[in-house]
């Protein structure tokens, strides 16, 4: 049976500098289930998750929202 992704995400903090992700690809079995995500704005620039990661939503949220900046991200 195959599971369903979600095709946009947003980390809820900076992720090797970005916040919104397009899913690239998935795989695994069970608890070792994880989906690779490209950065938007630099699609080189990738990042394996766990799925129960990216189903916390303290981590991850489906869909690319605005958030407020954090501290830790340049002002602009």
């Amino acid at each position: 049976m195959s599971w369903h992704v979600a095709r946009a995400w947003t980390s809820t903090a900076p992720v090797g500098g970005y916040r919104h992700f397009e899913r690239i690809t998935q795989g695994g079995r069970g608890e070792q289930r994880w989906v690779e995500l490209a950065a938007l704005l630099a699609p080189s620039h990738r990042e394996r998750v766990a799925w129960r990661d990216l189903r916390n939503p303290s981590l991850w949220l489906s869909g690319w929202r605005q958030l407020p900046k954090t501290d830790l991200e340049p002002n602009e």
